[in-house]
């Protein structure tokens, strides 16, 4: 398994993927993707078999403290000095699912957060997941109202660095 940042040319991959793993409410279109790879592309963590893309792991940084649909829409919001990491999106295809391949990119994307000098990493998960993240660390803070992307009831989950 190979893990390394993304660039614009795996656009097409990362599309591919995404399709994949949300259901079509859910899934970025490539347009935002391709506005995500330009604006943070060192903010995607990748994890190939060879030559395919078998998962990712991709949000950008921001001083906002809490993750809102408006996010998912506007890469330019993107902010390389913020103190916070937001995870947007945690991709797996399923025949590589239950691997332990998400949990090495989640682990990458905290490890760069807190080496960079972030306050944290947050995300929003459904409420199946929650114990999922619970093992890096993340604290539920309750279902968000500020993010209601594809009409589903997101939870928000924050992992916050000690000093």
């Amino acid at each position: 398994m190979t893990i390394r940042n993304a660039s614009i040319k795996d656009l097409e991959a990362v599309a591919a993927v995404e399709r994949m793993c949300f259901p079509a409410a859910e899934a970025a279109p490539k347009e935002e993707l391709e506005e995500r790879l330009k604006y943070y592309p060192d903010h995607f963590q990748l994890a190939f078999d060879g030559d395919k893309l078998v998962a990712f792991v991709d949000g950008f940084v921001t001083d906002e403290s809490d993750l809102t649909d408006e996010m998912y829409e506007n890469a330019d919001m993107h902010n390389e000095n913020g103190s916070w990491q937001m995870i947007f999106g945690v991709n797996t295809i399923p025949e590589y699912r239950n691997c332990g391949i998400a949990a090495m990119l989640i682990n990458r994307v905290i490890d760069d957060a807190r080496e960079q000098g972030r306050k944290g990493v947050v995300l929003t998960c459904k409420e199946k997941l929650l114990h999922y993240y619970a093992k890096f660390g993340f604290v539920n803070e309750g279902v968000t109202d500020k993010s209601v992307h594809g009409g589903v009831k997101w939870y928000q989950m924050r992992l916050t660095f000690s000093k």
